[in-house]
């Protein structure tokens, strides 16, 4: 008879495992993200780790009498490759461990498939590089060590799993005792809560309970990479250039070149003036930016004959320079940062996070050698970082910017001509100097900061942090600057998909009557979520 110690998992049973685990999380994502404590509709926790476990699940599917060390390193692939979110890649890590340590194995006894997991574990718990207590790397601290206790007395797999799940809700218990902000809201963490039922669906698929038909997404993400830009014949040649040693007022730039062209964006920052613009006439643009100061990095192109050559599909040169690829939460924001400068898009934001093949994917098809990424979103961070990683820090780079403010900040700094390490250092300390204010509306009560939050109450934030919550959007956006001070020159302000132009205007007009010696700049922005986001300068 077999001892507890020499019982062999096989493949099927380590894949029938994973399986359970995304069917576990099929049916729980959306309570794990009701865990989320931030009233801001990005809780999306169970819904990153739902879809990081499909990318598993769709090519684990697809394997057929397959050994331990085949499934594991499938699974690992699979899941770094289909990583969204910050919780997406912590998962990720997890399963890169188990992968490692059932590398090379046609089949593994309880005790390896043990400390593969226990491995897997502590590779998560690395993933972050500055761990908080009381969040989803606690927990997995305390399920390394339920799992390093059972493997250690030679308990079956099973035990070891029952040993990893109990020591983990215990401390997922605790969490609100680490996290001030889990106790007001009676919650525990959401991370610590995803792995609790990433396991429990474990040990429901190796114990051979029927995870029934898997609905999984699709396997393309619907992610764009690129923008499509009508091409307007009236004004083909699209003008950029900066303007050194400049003493002039953004108006007075708007006023004389609007009537120039169209498409036009001005950014300025201290003394250096940076221009973009569709306009039929690029040598009377230059001739007035000529009048401020003395020219830069002048860049001219004939749009109709780039249209023509993408409809043709005319194959690209060899990769070569440096080019930035940022994260857009919507199309207004991604035309203006693909106007600044940035070489790639990538659709992502709030409640919609990239998966880090989405990266590998466009840069694999770019143009450039190099990339820096902004990933402009707290929770797309990671999935930056471990782009870097699997392409290697000779070729992608990135600037952890949080918000949209931050990503223009770090944009405008961008020098094409520079290295990417030169670029790197300076874009960070201008997104570090960047401001940002926005308004959102509250997905559920909550108290944040002291600060009584509704369901259905407009959000005002500073810095990524609520600061004011009301009844209106006039309301909290008056509310929310004023807080912000009076020390701004400029306001630009993006409206959200669910507001109209006049809708921002009137609002960008209130905001100028408020007292403050600023002006304020109206941009569509189209992103969902969020009916303002602004940068402050």
């Amino acid at each position: 008879m077999t001892s507890k110690q020499e019982a062999i998992v096989s493949g099927e049973q380590i894949k029938n495992m994973l399986l359970g685990a995304y069917k576990s999380f099929e049916n729980n994502y959306q309570y794990i993200n009701d865990l989320n404590v931030f009233p801001v509709p990005d809780g999306d926790t169970g819904t990153n780790m739902m879809h990081t476990m499909a990318a598993v699940a769709r090519d684990l599917s697809q394997l057929h009498n397959a050994t331990v060390s085949e499934v594991g390193t499938m699974a690992a692939r699979s899941a770094i490759m289909g990583a969204r979110g910050n919780s997406g890649v912590i998962l990720s890590q997890l399963l890169r461990g188990l992968g490692k340590g059932l590398a090379g194995k046609k089949r593994a006894t309880s005790n390896e498939v043990g400390k593969a997991f226990q491995f897997g574990i502590l590779y998560a718990y690395r993933a972050v590089s500055k761990p908080v207590e009381g969040t989803i790397l606690t927990v997995a601290r305390a399920i390394a060590k339920g799992a390093y206790h059972a493997v250690r007395q030679g308990d079956d797999f099973e035990d070891v799993l029952c040993e990893a799940i109990d020591s983990g809700k215990k401390e997922l218990a605790r969490t609100p005792e680490l996290l001030p902000a889990l106790k007001a809201a009676g919650v525990v963490d959401a991370g610590g809560q995803g792995l609790i039922v990433f396991l429990e669906g474990c040990l429901a698929g190796f114990r051979g309970e029927d995870a029934g038909e898997l609905h999984l997404p699709p396997a393309k993400p619907s992610f764009a990479n690129s923008i499509e830009m009508e091409v307007d014949l009236e004004n083909p040649y699209c003008t950029e250039f900066i303007v050194k040693e400049a003493d002039v007022k953004e108006s007075t730039v708007r006023d004389t070149l609007q009537p120039l062209g169209n498409s036009l964006i001005v950014a300025i920052v201290g003394d250096i003036v940076k221009v973009h613009i569709h306009t039929k006439a690029p040598g009377l643009v230059l001739q007035q930016g000529l009048s401020w100061g003395t020219l830069h990095d002048i860049k001219i192109d004939n749009m109709a004959e780039q249209h023509e050559h993408r409809v043709m599909k005319v194959v690209p040169a060899e990769k070569r320079g440096l080019a930035v690829l940022a994260v857009a939460a919507g199309s207004g924001i991604a035309t203006i940062m693909h106007q600044l400068g940035a070489g790639e898009i990538i659709s992502g934001g709030q409640s919609m996070n990239p998966p880090v093949e989405a990266f590998i994917k466009v840069i694999e098809n770019g143009s450039a050698e190099q990339y820096i990424i902004l990933p402009n979103n707290k929770n797309i961070i990671l999935a930056a970082e471990q782009v870097k990683k699997l392409l290697g820090a000779a070729q992608v780079d990135y600037v952890p910017t949080t918000n949209l403010a931050q990503g223009l900040a770090a944009l405008l700094h961008f020098d094409a001509a520079k290295s990417m390490q030169e670029n790197s250092v300076v874009m960070r300390r201008e997104a570090k100097e960047a401001h940002s204010a926005a308004v959102s509306i509250a997905v559920r009560d909550s108290v944040v900061n002291g600060i009584q939050v509704k369901k259905g109450q407009y959000i005002g934030l500073l810095e990524d942090k609520i600061v004011y919550a009301g009844a209106t959007l006039e309301e909290v956006t008056a509310a929310t600057v004023k807080l912000a001070g009076s020390d701004w020159e400029l306001i630009s302000l993006y409206y959200g998909s669910d507001l109209t132009r006049a809708d921002a205007e009137k609002l960008a007009a209130e905001l100028e009557e408020l007292g403050g010696d600023w002006e304020v700049s109206v941009f569509d922005g189209g992103q969902p979520l969020y009916p303002l986001l602004l940068s402050l300068e």
